[in-house]
């Protein structure tokens, strides 16, 4: 049974995954993941930085992520992870699918999901 995600939201959150995660860059997005010693639903959080764009196109590639990681929950076990996703100038642009695809293949890549 899929449990509901939550979000990080503290720095501290953001940089210990930072720290310690395996790191998988992908042309719609970077991921950061980490396993914890819990069975507990996944922690996600989102960042996308200045050098993106401004305010309208951070915003709507912070959304994409949302739904991208949303539509990967539905058939994949996220549990005991914590994971932040980074946009990308390109996150934006991507075709969705691709974007999904990129999430699905960052999450491989990293051993978070096999």
């Amino acid at each position: 049974m899929n449990r509901r995600s939550t979000r990080l939201k503290k720095r501290s959150q953001f940089l210990a995954v930072a720290a310690k995660a395996r790191k998988a860059p992908m042309p719609g997005v970077v991921l950061q993941a980490l396993r914890r010693d819990d069975d507990e639903a996944a922690r996600i959080g989102f960042t996308v930085t200045k050098k993106v764009g401004n305010s309208v196109v951070r915003n709507r590639a912070r959304r994409r992520l949302r739904e991208a990681i949303r539509a990967v929950e539905l058939d994949t076990s996220l549990a005991g992870m914590d994971l932040v996703l980074i946009g990308r100038a390109g996150t934006g642009g991507r075709v969705f699918s691709d974007l999904v695809e990129d999430v699905r293949r960052a999450l491989q890549k990293t051993g978070a999901v096999s």
